[in-house]
């Protein structure tokens, strides 16, 4: 092909006189490798605020069980429980799996949230079809709010001292 048959961006012309498009190398498919279940269970880690919580799930008739508790015993409120139940209804799996969760750290709000997390963590690494309703509802995002630094000369993040004129 000579200098003439090329254009400026070095696609080459056909007969006609035409550009004709660049084939794009064909490269296998990537193969997406599914999580193995260490010891029969699948993984997840959650974390919100300053709590962690470590999920294992497995298939079962549905229990929950968050540091060797019930769900309900362990958090009091109905709205942490319902936070940590909401990726479970959003795959319709409330009574399919068996689920064991150790938290700690922060509060109640906090260990909730990343209970959440971890269970929906787990659900991915159980089945990948379940990855686009969790997303969908937000269950996959981690939460990156922190509690904000204390500075120097004032008296929490952003309070001040009592000013005083004299």
């Amino acid at each position: 092909m000579t200098e003439a048959q090329q254009n400026i961006t070095g696609e080459s012309l056909n007969i006609a006189g035409t550009i004709a498009p660049k084939l794009k190398e064909q490269t296998a498919p990537k193969t997406v490798k599914k999580a193995e279940p260490k010891g029969g269970f699948w993984w997840g880690t959650g974390r919100r605020k300053t709590s962690i919580a470590r999920v294992r799930i497995k298939p079962g008739e549905g229990k929950l069980v968050v540091n060797k508790k019930q769900l309900n015993e362990y958090f009091d409120r109905i709205q942490d429980q319902n936070t940590v139940l909401s990726p479970l209804q959003t795959v319709k799996a409330e009574k399919s799996f068996d689920i064991f969760i150790n938290v700690k750290g922060g509060g109640t709000t906090g260990q909730s949230g990343a209970a959440r997390l971890g269970i929906a963590r787990a659900l991915r690494n159980f089945d990948d079809s379940f990855i686009q309703a969790l997303r969908d509802n937000g269950h996959l995002t981690r939460d990156a709010r922190m509690v904000e630094r204390k500075k120097p000369g004032k008296a929490g993040a952003r309070k001040r001292f009592q000013f005083s004129k004299r």
